[in-house]
């Protein structure tokens, strides 16, 4: 495959739907072909398993039951949307992938973070992005912004108390720590133009 998979990472409100959009229109002023997506969905079938997932109305879900719909429609996205897309030469840039499940059910959960990365090898099959952007944002912050944002989906994982966003965190710099060569850290507290710059350098160093 000639394209790269670029995925961004972050607890919620760290801004990366965004920094998605504009990643892909300052590459694509670049002549780059760009596919944006987000997990989980992209897809119909995975948009479907989203709805479920995140589904206000569906707080008895249990854990593991939370993780393995996110590794079904991770399955479907991956060979659906994100492979042939690489295929063609494209850079895809995915709003969360398989680093989601590691912080958010593996590590915050309680799964364990070996658990789950097996679940998700036998989902895509070793299948890893060739960069992920780990937006870094303190969770009070970024609850904060998603409360002043209007329009936006309020899910499920929005309505968890305050700790459960502090080990989400705790999460994902455990993922910084077991894949430093793949994981670029990116300060997401500050304004969202600085954040911007630090992706796009990181984006233009990989490509």
């Amino acid at each position: 495959m000639s394209g790269i998979f670029i995925t961004l990472e972050g607890g919620e409100g760290a801004g990366k739907t965004t920094i998605i959009q504009q990643a892909a229109d300052f590459l694509r002023k670049q002549n780059y072909q760009v596919t944006t997506t987000r997990e989980p969905g992209g897809i119909s079938i995975s948009e479907k398993i989203r709805h479920i997932i995140l589904d206000k109305q569906h707080t008895e879900m249990d854990a593991r039951t939370e993780a393995l719909l996110y590794a079904a429609a991770r399955r479907q996205h991956l060979v659906e949307k994100v492979i042939p897309a690489l295929k063609q030469g494209e850079i895809v840039l995915c709003d969360r992938f398989i680093d989601s499940s590691l912080a958010y059910q593996g590590y915050a959960r309680g799964l364990g973070m070996d658990e789950i990365l097996s679940i998700n090898h036998f989902a895509i099959a070793d299948f890893m992005p060739d960069v992920t952007l780990y937006l870094d944002v303190d969770p009070e912050i970024g609850l904060q912004r998603i409360n002043r944002t209007q329009g936006r989906e309020i899910n499920r994982l929005d309505l968890e108390e305050i700790d459960f966003h502090e080990r989400v965190r705790k999460g994902y710099k455990e993922v910084v720590k077991r894949f430093p060569e793949r994981v670029v850290e990116i300060n997401a507290n500050r304004d969202a133009k600085q954040v911007f710059q630090d992706v796009r350098d990181a984006i233009l160093t990989r490509i």
